[in-house]
């Protein structure tokens, strides 16, 4: 996924995909250490994936904060 892709969603899609990523990762390393796992570069991808989702996630609270802030300091 492209970070861009991830910016047109939505913050509860990104969380949904968040938690859905997670599990595929958690089911990705049980398969691993069972070695049932074919293709192990999955899990360095979904851990950046997740990681992008986060950081997007991040952004957007930040700026919220800020936003938040901004308009409070008006309101005195």
């Amino acid at each position: 996924m492209e970070a861009k892709d991830l910016r047109e969603r939505t913050t509860t899609d990104l969380e949904e995909l968040k938690r859905s990523l997670r599990k595929e990762l958690f089911q990705s390393r049980m398969k691993n250490h069972t070695g049932q796992l074919e293709n192990t570069s999955s899990l360095g991808r979904t851990r950046k994936d997740i990681a992008r989702i986060e950081h997007i996630l991040h952004e957007r609270a930040r700026t919220a904060a800020k936003v938040a802030d901004v308009q409070g300091g008006t309101e005195s």
